[in-house]
This record gives C-alpha cells, structure tokens and sequence, in this order.
C-alpha cells in the first residue's frame, strides 16, 4: 500500500507562487508515477500534471502549461508542484496520487491512479 501526504497549501495572491508537496507515508514512490489532481467546489476532479518514477517525463493539463512544474524529490520519496502566476481560478483543493498498475504513459485520467492522499487547499484570493 502507498500512503500519501500532501502540504504546502495555503493563502497566495494572484500572480504569486505556491509550492505544494506531496510525500510518501509508509511506503515510498519508488517507480511509481505521480499525478497531481485539483477540485474545486461543485467541480470535477481535473488532472494537473504527472511525473514519470524517474522524473525524466512529464505531462501537463492545458490549464497549467507554462505555468506550473511538477518535478520529484530527489530521493524519489517526494514530488512537488510549483504554481507560478496563479489565479483565482486555481482556488481548488490539489491531491497528489500514485498510479496504478498497469495504466499507460501519460496518465491523465483519475482511473490511471490507484492511491490518492488527502488534499492540500490553495487559495488564489484577487
């Protein structure tokens, strides 16, 4: 089992940056590919970006191209995702998870990731 924790969430400005972690809990990322997810009120859970086990391959969602970079720690244990330029649209609460056996390169989807951690908020006030 993969356990995960996520923080670094907080207040930010517009414009502003924002760093949020996730790391292992009990079991490290080893190979596995990380996913960063956010969900605001009302909304479906949207895919971010993903992070090959190596960090050597890296896939982005539409809405944070450019503006974010997900990247892992350099034990592998962790993984990060700098938000730079934020806005109030990414007010939402970000998870991080790791996928699931068998799903493929990119993995973009929920269904590609078996574990999940708890969430970490981010607020983009204007």
């Amino acid at each position: 089992q993969v356990q995960l924790v996520e923080s670094g969430g907080g207040l930010v400005q517009a414009g502003g940056s924002l760093r949020p972690s996730c790391a292992s809990s009990g079991s490290p990322f080893l190979t596995y590919a990380i996913g960063w997810f956010r969900q605001a009120p009302g909304e479906v859970r949207e895919f971010v970006a993903v992070v090959s086990g190596g960090g050597g391959r890296k896939y982005y969602g539409d809405r944070g191209k450019g503006r974010f970079s997900i990247s892992r720690g350099h034990d592998k244990n962790s993984a990060f995702l700098e938000m730079n330029m934020v806005t109030p649209e990414d007010t939402a609460v970000y998870y991080c998870a790791a996928h699931r056996l068998g799903a493929t390169w990119p993995m973009t989807n929920s269904a590609d990731f078996a574990y999940w951690g708890q969430g970490t908020q981010v607020t983009v006030s204007s």
